[in-house]
């Protein structure tokens, strides 16, 4: 999965370098309100919520947006109804592409995102006929080491708090748990003094396509299109593409 992997990790870090991050805060305020409204506003006792709030804190979201989002969520504060929901498509090679979207309107987010494949030379398909080649896992992404901490011992780490694979590529690292290991994970991880980079559920593909030249950079623009999406939460792909075309992007 390196390059949906690669992507996804460039775009979190352009994330955390934008000073505009309203739009990525507003997406994870949503998804927090969602979690908390259809279960228990307490995450100790809903998953799904503390997956959320653990996402946002991967984004530096503030304390008080996520405890606003909660409070909006049990009628304490006003909030419009919020539903979440999964679509998928083809992109160009047949890239297999599932997009979570988190919506106070189906019909517009079905709208947009049917839009925006067409635009960018992609197509709608059947419900289920792309999520089977994806498995959910927990991840926990770390980019940057503090001075002092042994590479090896935190792999080992990590294994032993729930780490069932690894990857490493170049200073990235990260580990996949199962989703209900990914709050706990995390939870280590900042304990040894280090902030994940990325830490959500996400849908790890079980293989995937090589794209290459302008195939790819027209691929990356339809999930970049995909990803600026007001309802869209989160977009997958099982894709790999060369290095340098990432770094075009960068």
């Amino acid at each position: 999965m390196a390059g949906h992997s690669k992507w996804a990790n460039t775009k979190y870090r352009k994330e955390r370098q934008d000073k505009k991050r309203s739009g990525i805060f507003a997406k994870l305020i949503r998804e927090i309100t969602l979690h908390a409204r259809s279960g228990d506003p307490d995450p100790a006792n809903n998953a799904a919520l503390a997956q959320a709030i653990e996402r946002a804190k991967a984004a530096n979201l503030p304390k008080d947006n996520i405890e606003k989002a909660i409070k909006r969520a049990t009628g304490d504060l006003d909030g419009a109804t919020l539903e979440e929901a999964m679509y998928e498509g083809y992109a160009q090679d047949g890239v297999a592409v599932l997009i979570r979207v988190v919506t106070d309107n189906r019909n517009r987010a079905a709208a947009g995102i049917r839009h925006i494949f067409s635009k960018h030379g992609g197509s709608m398909a059947a419900a289920g006929s792309v999520a089977w080649q994806f498995d959910r896992r927990g991840t926990v992404v770390i980019d940057e080491l503090p001075e002092g901490v042994d590479r090896d011992e935190l792999l080992m780490t990590l294994i032993e708090s729930g780490a069932e694979d690894l990857n490493e590529d170049d200073d990235v690292i990260e580990a996949y748990c199962d989703p209900s290991d990914l709050r706990s994970l995390a939870e280590t991880v900042r304990d040894l003094g280090i902030s994940p980079s990325r830490s959500e559920v996400t849908m790890v593909p079980k293989s995937t396509v090589h794209v290459e030249g302008q195939t790819a950079q027209k691929l990356l623009r339809l999930l970049d299109a995909l990803d600026d999406n007001e309802d869209v939460q989160q977009v997958f792909a099982n894709f790999d593409v060369p290095d340098e075309v990432l770094a075009g992007t960068a």
